[in-house]
Protein backbone atom coordinates (compact mmCIF):
# COMPACT_ATOMS: atom_id res chain seq x y z
CA UNK A 1 0.00 0.00 0.00
CA UNK A 2 1.10 3.30 -0.67
CA UNK A 3 2.30 5.75 2.38
CA UNK A 4 0.00 8.85 3.23
CA UNK A 5 1.20 11.73 4.18
CA UNK A 6 -0.70 14.09 6.31
CA UNK A 7 -1.50 17.45 4.25
CA UNK A 8 -0.03 20.25 6.83
CA UNK A 9 2.03 23.62 6.64
CA UNK A 10 4.80 24.26 8.85
CA UNK A 11 4.42 25.72 11.70
CA UNK A 12 5.81 29.22 11.27
CA UNK A 13 6.31 32.55 13.50
CA UNK A 14 3.90 34.74 11.64
CA UNK A 15 0.73 34.02 10.50
CA UNK A 16 0.00 34.04 6.45
CA UNK A 17 -1.07 37.68 5.48
CA UNK A 18 -4.94 38.52 5.15
CA UNK A 19 -5.80 39.01 2.36
CA UNK A 20 -7.47 42.80 2.67
CA UNK A 21 -4.00 43.28 3.97
CA UNK A 22 -2.18 42.32 0.93
CA UNK A 23 -4.34 43.95 -1.58
CA UNK A 24 -4.43 47.45 0.85
CA UNK A 25 -0.30 47.34 0.02
CA UNK A 26 -1.10 46.64 -3.17
CA UNK A 27 -3.48 49.86 -3.98
CA UNK A 28 -1.50 51.98 -1.94
CA UNK A 29 2.04 51.17 -3.62
CA UNK A 30 0.32 51.23 -6.89
CA UNK A 31 -1.34 54.74 -5.63
CA UNK A 32 2.12 56.36 -4.63
CA UNK A 33 3.90 54.90 -7.76
CA UNK A 34 1.86 56.71 -9.40
CA UNK A 35 2.31 59.75 -7.41
CA UNK A 36 -1.67 59.89 -6.70
CA UNK A 37 -3.40 61.15 -4.05
CA UNK A 38 -5.51 59.48 -1.89
CA UNK A 39 -8.56 62.44 -2.49
CA UNK A 40 -8.18 62.41 -5.92
CA UNK A 41 -7.62 58.57 -6.68
CA UNK A 42 -11.28 58.37 -4.08
CA UNK A 43 -12.82 60.90 -5.93
CA UNK A 44 -12.21 59.25 -8.86
CA UNK A 45 -13.51 55.46 -7.62
CA UNK A 46 -16.65 57.45 -5.84
CA UNK A 47 -15.61 56.70 -2.82
CA UNK A 48 -14.63 58.36 0.35
CA UNK A 49 -10.89 59.10 1.13
CA UNK A 50 -11.89 57.60 4.40
CA UNK A 51 -12.85 54.30 3.34
CA UNK A 52 -9.87 54.25 0.87
CA UNK A 53 -7.37 54.99 3.33
CA UNK A 54 -9.25 51.87 5.84
CA UNK A 55 -9.08 49.72 2.87
CA UNK A 56 -5.28 50.50 2.27
CA UNK A 57 -4.04 49.45 6.16
CA UNK A 58 -6.06 46.45 5.32
CA UNK A 59 -9.15 47.46 8.08
CA UNK A 60 -11.56 46.79 5.35
CA UNK A 61 -12.83 43.94 3.53
CA UNK A 62 -14.09 45.86 0.43
CA UNK A 63 -16.37 44.27 -2.05
CA UNK A 64 -15.49 43.23 -5.54
CA UNK A 65 -17.81 46.33 -7.03
CA UNK A 66 -15.39 48.57 -4.22
CA UNK A 67 -12.20 46.97 -5.78
CA UNK A 68 -12.93 47.47 -9.04
CA UNK A 69 -13.57 50.93 -8.51
CA UNK A 70 -10.73 51.32 -7.25
CA UNK A 71 -8.36 49.72 -9.45
CA UNK A 72 -10.02 51.50 -12.35
CA UNK A 73 -9.40 54.52 -10.36
CA UNK A 74 -5.94 53.76 -10.78
CA UNK A 75 -5.81 52.46 -14.32
CA UNK A 76 -4.74 49.09 -13.40
CA UNK A 77 -6.23 45.96 -14.56
CA UNK A 78 -7.95 43.67 -11.85
CA UNK A 79 -6.02 40.72 -13.46
CA UNK A 80 -2.73 42.25 -12.94
CA UNK A 81 -4.01 43.54 -9.13
CA UNK A 82 -4.84 39.87 -8.74
CA UNK A 83 -1.33 38.51 -10.62
CA UNK A 84 0.85 40.47 -8.06
CA UNK A 85 -0.97 40.04 -5.11
CA UNK A 86 -0.55 36.19 -5.56
CA UNK A 87 2.97 36.29 -6.43
CA UNK A 88 3.09 38.31 -3.19
CA UNK A 89 1.71 35.73 -1.45
CA UNK A 90 3.75 33.10 -2.90
CA UNK A 91 6.95 34.85 -2.22
CA UNK A 92 5.78 35.49 1.30
CA UNK A 93 5.01 31.74 2.02
CA UNK A 94 8.53 30.83 0.30
CA UNK A 95 10.68 33.22 2.49
CA UNK A 96 8.52 31.74 5.69
CA UNK A 97 9.22 28.49 4.41
CA UNK A 98 13.44 29.29 4.35
CA UNK A 99 13.73 31.60 7.24
CA UNK A 100 13.49 34.52 5.27
CA UNK A 101 11.07 37.75 6.01
CA UNK A 102 9.88 39.18 2.99
CA UNK A 103 11.07 42.76 2.24
CA UNK A 104 10.79 45.82 -0.10
CA UNK A 105 7.33 47.19 -1.06
CA UNK A 106 4.61 45.45 -3.12
CA UNK A 107 4.58 45.44 -6.50
CA UNK A 108 2.28 44.87 -8.98
CA UNK A 109 2.43 43.52 -12.86
CA UNK A 110 1.58 46.23 -15.18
Amino acid sequence: MADILPFHREQTSEPEPLWREVLGRSLRSTREEQGGRLVDVAEKAGISPQYLSEIERGRKEPSSEMIAAVTGALGVELADLLTGIAGTVRRRGTDLAVGRRPTGPVLLAA
